[in-house]
């Protein structure tokens, strides 16, 4: 219902913010339509809730398309190190952010607008997720240095963090306006369902986003080009490869919910659903996003979302 204004509220904060470097990087956030993202992935938060997120969404990209990607810095370990001090220092409510400094001062103010919303303890969550995160950013940086493509089992573990999944996972309670208890948060199956929804996010991202990762970047962060190249595959049995994974995950997934359902308190259960509407949300958005498929062959058959 609120989609399409908080897209354009979002944006002209986000060019406020001064995150986006040029004129065309503005035009192309504003053509790509992303907030779409925000709104499928968090169907059922009230507006205040869907801005919020979408805020941190607009962040996430900005900053992974200005910095993490700037050949400037994402492609030198020691300088994403350096940059991370004034970044952790928006993250920390007794400093005050560098002026000058887009991305820390947008990252303090919605830090602000979380604290606002949710408890210490959802804070803390979200605060140590954007922290690890940032920290990942050294691990791509290093690879990207020395043209590495990582071996398989060092990329499942870090792709579950570069991809800032898990910063976004921590907003779904605070976006629905309820709380999961500490104990419950870090229960061995919450935990798991987290770790799986997370990587199917992922693997979804890399099957969808290979193409233009191939084209601007060698595609060394991708599960398709790890596998292709530390098991000698062919691109094809890459890509099937991938998704006889994501199916294995998927029936991990199912099975972990059934065994959850039988102590889970009503917060959890939401949490959970939280988890699959991001799944889902993130294939229909990825199939309507010209960041992606345009990316492809013309002749690219794609699947339907069901």
């Amino acid at each position: 219902m609120h989609v399409a204004e908080v897209g354009l509220e979002s944006h002209a904060w986000l060019v406020a913010s001064n995150m986006l470097p040029s004129a065309e990087n503005t035009e192309h956030f504003r053509r790509s339509e992303l907030g779409l993202l925000p709104a499928r992935t968090n169907p059922t938060v009230p507006r205040e809730s869907l801005r919020l997120i979408t805020d941190w969404y607009f962040w996430l990209w900005a900053f992974d398309d200005g910095f993490c990607e700037s050949e400037l810095t994402g492609h030198r370990a020691a300088a994403v190190a350096r940059a991370l001090p004034s970044l952790l220092e928006s993250l920390d409510e007794d400093r005050t952010p560098e002026p000058g400094e887009p991305f820390g001062l947008a990252l303090r103010e919605l830090l602000d607008r979380i604290s606002a919303m949710a408890t210490p303890e959802q804070v803390e969550r979200w605060r140590s997720a954007v922290k690890e995160y940032l920290f990942a950013q050294i691990w791509e940086a290093a690879n990207r240095e020395v043209d590495l493509i990582p071996a398989p089992a060092d990329y499942l573990l870090m792709r579950r963090t570069t991809g800032a999944t898990y910063t976004c996972f921590a907003l779904i309670d605070i976006g629905g306006g309820y709380r999961i208890e500490t104990e419950d948060w870090y229960h061995p199956d919450v935990r798991a369902l987290s770790d799986l929804a997370c990587d199917l996010v992922g693997w979804d991202n890399d099957l969808l986003s290979y193409a233009k990762e191939h084209r601007a970047d060698k595609a060394r962060h991708n599960l398709v080009t790890v596998l292709a190249a530390h098991k000698s595959l062919f691109l094809q049995d890459a890509l099937l490869e991938v998704a006889r994974m994501h199916s294995e995950a998927i029936a991990a997934f199912v099975d972990r919910r059934a065994a959850l359902e039988g102590w889970a308190p009503p917060p959890v259960l939401d949490y959970v659903r939280g988890l699959e509407h991001w799944v889902r949300g993130h294939i229909e958005f990825s199939f309507g996003s010209a960041r992606f498929v345009n990316a492809w062959p013309d002749d690219t058959r794609w699947p339907q979302a069901v």
